[in-house]
């Protein structure tokens, strides 16, 4: 299996780095190829925009998803938008490692999202959900946060971990991805713990690191999630379930 990790956080000391090698300890170790995109380090753009684009579909006005397709029909795709394509393509299985911020991804990895997904090449409006360019591929997100797990869920101060990934995993559904359980790591940043507590706290998250290389040695096995498809709406997309 070849397995692309995607990893958004600035700091390569970060847990988010430490989860990154230690994924890829685990798979390469199961005798997994893998690839590492970060995104930080490449000095990504994550700003869609004309700019990016030298022969021009419209120099009068920017429409992104036009430029998109032009630029993929033509072969002057940017070039660092070439390559996040190829390293996807060669990919059985794509994690995406970042941090919670705000209630969703960095914006660097939202950028790759608009930049890297591009109309007409990788989706079309036949070519999406089920038969998504990228069907029989999985996906999955690994995210860390510096709130305790009781900090999420319906009511809870924290919001719900489901809904704040929603748009990350309807996203890979649309391109064709199987979207598996994301895995998700707690009290991060250490805040609230005194320097007594500290190597207990670190004793944690190295048991966390522990149970994630676990994990991805062996998420080959595990069941994807459920999503709607083509088989569930009406001609005008709405749902064929009754409210």
């Amino acid at each position: 299996m070849h397995v692309l990790i995607v990893l958004a956080h600035p700091d390569n000391e970060s847990f988010n780095s430490q989860l990154t090698v230690a994924a890829r300890s685990a798979l390469e170790a199961a005798g997994h190829v893998v690839t590492i995109s970060d995104l930080y380090a490449a000095k990504f753009d994550p700003v869609e925009d004309g700019r990016h684009y030298g022969d021009r579909l419209n120099t009068q006005q920017f429409v992104a998803l036009a430029e998109q397709r032009h630029a993929s029909k033509n072969g002057t795709l940017p070039r660092d938008v070439q390559l996040e394509i190829e390293k996807l393509e060669a990919a059985d299985l794509v994690i995406l490692q970042f941090p919670l911020w705000w209630h969703g991804p960095p914006a660097v990895l939202k950028g790759w999202f608009d930049r890297v997904f591009v109309s007409g090449h990788l989706y079309n409006s036949k070519m999406r959900y089920e038969t998504g360019y990228f069907r029989g591929k999985r996906a999955i997100a690994s995210v860390t946060t510096g709130a305790p797990a009781s900090a999420f869920g319906p009511g809870a101060r924290g919001g719900e971990m489901e809904l704040m990934l929603w748009p990350i995993h309807y996203s890979l559904h649309y391109l064709g991805f199987s979207i598996l359980a994301p895995e998700y790591h707690f009290e991060v940043s250490g805040h609230g713990y005194s320097y007594s507590e500290e190597s207990e706290n670190q004793k944690r998250l190295q048991a966390n690191i522990e149970d994630w290389s676990k994990r991805v040695a062996h998420l080959d096995y595990e069941r994807t999630l459920t999503f709607s498809g083509w088989a569930d709406w009406a001609e005008d997309g709405s749902s064929k379930s009754p409210n």
